[in-house]
């Protein structure tokens, strides 16, 4: 309940801000009805199921569990969604890889809206979560959380910190690091801008899809797609 005041709160906040001048409304599509026109319309805007586009890529969602930074489950199935040409560029980079040896581990895909008004409420470092009033490219199904895995141990290869780490060492640019460390963070940035995914400067494991600002805000449920 307090969730959806909050998004009511921030839909009549943008509204009245749009009034005064100061900054557009903030739209966050909430119907699943309203989606699938939009899907009809443009079947770019398709949220599609990473696993079952991509049968061999591994997940590990972090936020169906209680092992992450909110300590708690944050959502209710253990899947990940993105729009349909982000999903299209990872099965290119997981074609890629896997003729390295190497794969992708998905940590978490699209975000509905609510849940990134929760993370804001609850973190303690606001400068790792997005903030509501913007809303998340996680939040337009334009952003995903990952590593990268050796097939043949499963294995994640070394990075500078865990996933959601919220230490300095978490930027996709921090020295000092091994080499080791520096070669793995390197790669897996340059292979996934080669395919219009750009990694955020303070979170070495997001990933921001190029078209991102063509698409809305969605806060509809795993359960619904």
């Amino acid at each position: 309940m307090k969730t959806k005041l909050l998004i009511l709160f921030l839909f009549v906040s943008f509204s009245a801000s749009a009034q005064n001048g100061k900054r557009p409304k903030l739209v966050v599509v909430n119907s699943y009805n309203q989606y699938l026109a939009s899907v009809k319309t443009n079947p770019d805007n398709e949220l599609v199921e990473i696993k079952k586009a991509i049968p061999n890529i591994t997940l590990d969602i972090r936020y169906a569990t209680k092992n992450n930074f909110m300590k708690q489950v944050m959502y209710k199935q253990a899947r990940a969604f993105a729009r349909k040409p982000v999903v299209a560029s990872l099965k290119k980079i997981q074609q890629e890889l896997n003729k390295k040896g190497y794969g992708l581990k998905i940590f978490d895909g699209y975000r509905p809206y609510a849940t990134t008004v929760e993370f804001y409420k609850k973190a303690s470092d606001k400068n790792f979560v997005a903030n509501p009033a913007k809303g998340s490219k996680h939040n337009r199904g334009c952003a995903v959380d990952l590593t990268l895995i050796n097939l043949k141990t499963g294995k994640e290869i070394a990075m500078a910190t865990p996933y959601d780490s919220f230490s300095a060492a978490a930027a996709a640019n921090y020295e000092p690091v091994n080499q080791e460390v520096r070669k793995n963070r390197n790669f897996l940035i340059r292979i996934m801008k080669k395919y219009g995914l750009n990694v955020l400067k303070n979170e070495w494991w997001h990933y921001d899809f190029s078209g991102w600002q063509n698409y809305p805000l969605m806060n509809i449920p795993f359960e619904k797609l």
